[in-house]
């Protein structure tokens, strides 16, 4: 067969591109020598999650890797598992209007089982020595932390062995400064098990702050009225050049577990998150999280 001629054009010196999502046009000549992609463009802002939200999530897969498991709670609770079910009694500065949130006029109807308050009562009438009252008990308040959550999830299932955390709003009537706020994020979990102990509470805490990216860890004895011994978990801020504390952890008291019905140790801790997301994206004021600086969260990292 015979090949055929192949037919030579003149090549276009001139081809005009149109971008018709930017509304403009580009034209590229042999005098350019093509398309400079070093050149300026307008810069475009994608939609991306909240950095409280990344943190948020981040602690959550870390928990749940880790094989602990989620509850839920509701964000008002009675004082009875606020404070009474926690060893916290009535007369103690937390649960005074200055510390919490009360809701005006509004009492729960149920608070436990007769069996429980009984001995939730005879608990604060033999080591507080005072006279409990049931309708302090039935106060409802906005929750200050979700430990609540988690000892009535306890005395409702009494498990021998658990690992389980809540993680969700708490408010506290403070007085809003760079590191606190009325109304913030906090994880809580615990280890229930027959050979749970302070050691390996510490444990899990620092392999949580190791996976997060916090390497320097240490504890301090402390004092909580629902655990003992209790310890505070502090840590190196590099930018402010001292130990912070974030975590308060310890092992819950018998006058905590014994009236539920519990009868294995049970580990425990809790702390704000936004601290973690102060370490995390080098803040020095907690309340930029809540300000909508948008200038700041385009330029913020997400979490890695």
């Amino acid at each position: 067969l015979k090949r055929p001629d192949f037919i030579i054009e003149d090549v276009v010196k001139t081809k005009e591109i149109s971008l018709s999502d930017l509304a403009k046009s580009i034209k590229i000549s042999d005098s350019v020598g093509g398309i400079d992609v070093e050149a300026n463009v307008p810069e475009i802002f994608v939609a991306r999650t909240h950095p409280l939200k990344d943190t948020i999530d981040e602690i959550r897969e870390i928990f749940v890797t880790l094989g602990f498991s989620e509850i839920l709670g509701n964000m008002t609770q009675s004082s009875f598992w606020n404070f009474d079910a926690l060893f916290t009694p009535q007369d103690h500065p937390a649960r005074e209007l200055q510390d919490t949130f009360y809701l005006d006029g509004i009492n729960a109807k149920k608070i436990g089982t007769p069996e429980q308050i009984r001995k939730v009562s005879e608990s604060h009438k033999k080591n507080w020595r005072y006279q409990w009252d049931i309708n302090e008990a039935r106060k409802m308040v906005l929750r200050t932390h979700t430990t609540c959550v988690t000892i009535k999830h306890l005395a409702e299932n009494k498990p021998d062995e658990a690992r389980i955390f809540s993680l969700g709003r708490v408010f506290r009537n403070e007085k809003v400064s760079y590191k606190h706020l009325v109304e913030f994020n906090q994880i809580e979990g615990i280890v229930v098990g027959k050979d749970a102990s302070l050691r390996n509470l510490m444990g899990i805490q620092r392999e949580f702050y190791k996976r997060i990216g916090i390497t320097k860890v240490k504890f301090w004895p402390t004092f909580f009225p629902y655990t003992e011994p209790s310890l505070q978990t502090m840590v190196y801020n590099e930018k402010l050049g001292k130990w912070i504390e974030l975590f308060g952890m310890g092992i819950f008291r018998p006058e905590v577990t014994k009236p539920l019905g519990i009868t294995q140790p049970v580990l425990a801790w809790g702390g704000g998150i936004e601290r973690i997301a102060m370490l995390k994206y080098d803040v020095g004021d907690v309340r930029e999280f809540y300000n909508n600086n948008l200038g700041w969260l385009r330029s913020a990292t997400k979490c890695q």
